[in-house]
């Protein structure tokens, strides 16, 4: 490196800026070549005296002991040394603790209480049919008076994106959403078929209602990450297509029974007239019901066609008209398995 600095310099560059290109300071390089000659780094053979405030071993030894008490083990030294504080006892400062608790390798989660930010990734389900991996959840509805809000309960079907079953209820109750899936699973017959049911952490979802009736319909649950939308994608972002179309009222509902109409005909449209663009610009219940692939088909002959008709105008090859005909649910997810 310093045959290279001297080189860019012999040829017209400035230390400063050899030596900021080559990563390193232009007083680095006074220390690493000095008087002609080059010296070896002297930073770790170099004698540092001890600070005269530190802490003597039997102080150390102190520190430790307290920490390790049945009192402080479970506790971080933020909330040890107040204590100790409250008592009359000071031996170091907080960041002194962590300082020694981390020399000797116990700076780490102690006690019985669950680690913080220890929740493992969802498992990720693969779904290649309808009826095969459900997603749900419940979304706030504003009244028109400045906080009122309705709640509405609504579950996807992931394959499709078609919505199957949702509602509108004045609280959040296990007992609604039990109500709601029965519906569903009847509905869509799928009964003790395997069917997976994602959604996140809320108490409606986790109730013993709910989990009980998923047990009696034979659906397996899947549960998000505490505060994770994202393990959560498919209902999120059918909130989001559901707030950001053109007739949400943005001044709110006047009552439930308005709010219900609008749901059921944004439903109605979603279902039938939406083109999705994650299932290759088909409507759900076209999907849903199969018949996906003739209208799939019938577009890449029209695009052959075209494309026959005026190749000059085609570079490569034709749109991609092929069918989704697998949907992974948090596919990031290493362990996958298929629904």
């Amino acid at each position: 490196m310093i045959g290279m600095i001297k080189e860019a310099v012999s040829n017209g560059a400035r230390y400063a800026q050899a030596c900021r290109v080559a990563g390193i300071t232009h007083r680095t390089f006074q220390r690493w070549f000095c008087d002609g000659q080059l010296k070896p780094d002297g930073r770790p053979s170099a004698l540092r005296p001890e600070p005269a405030n530190k802490l003597t071993e039997n102080e150390r030894v102190q520190v430790l002991r307290v920490c390790s008490e049945a009192e402080f083990s479970s506790l971080p030294p933020s909330r040890i040394v107040p204590m100790l504080a409250d008592r009359g006892i000071y031996l170091a400062s907080e960041s002194t603790f962590y300082r020694i608790l981390k020399a000797e390798n116990q700076l780490h989660h102690r006690g019985n209480s669950k680690p913080r930010g220890t929740y493992l990734r969802p498992v990720s389900y693969t779904a290649r049919g309808p009826n095969q991996v459900w997603s749900w959840d419940i979304t706030h509805l504003p009244g028109e008076v400045k906080g009122e809000r309705y709640y509405l309960y609504m579950i996807m079907d992931v394959y499709s994106r078609k919505i199957v079953a949702a509602e509108v209820r004045e609280v959040e109750r296990g007992e609604y959403a039990a109500a709601l899936l029965q519906r569903a699973v009847i509905v869509e017959n799928c009964r003790n078929s395997g069917l997976i049911l994602h959604s996140d952490n809320g108490a409606p979802m986790k109730s013993f209602t709910m989990l009980a009736k998923m047990y009696e319909l034979g659906v397996c649950s899947s549960f998000s990450r505490p505060r994770v939308s994202n393990d959560n994608p498919y209902s999120e972002s059918l909130f989001r297509t559901l707030k950001y179309c053109p007739e949400w009222p943005a001044d709110g509902f006047s009552n439930i029974s308005k709010a219900r109409e609008w749901v059921h005909s944004f439903i109605r449209w979603y279902n039938t007239q939406h083109r999705h663009r994650g299932i290759k610009f088909v409507t759900p219940e076209q999907k849903h019901l199969g018949r996906d692939k003739d209208l799939l088909r019938q577009r890449e002959i029209v695009y052959e066609a075209a494309r026959c008709q005026h190749p000059e105008r085609w570079s490569g090859k034709t749109r991609n008209w092929t069918p989704v005909n697998i949907v992974a649910l948090n596919p990031e997810n290493e362990h996958r398995r298929a629904a």
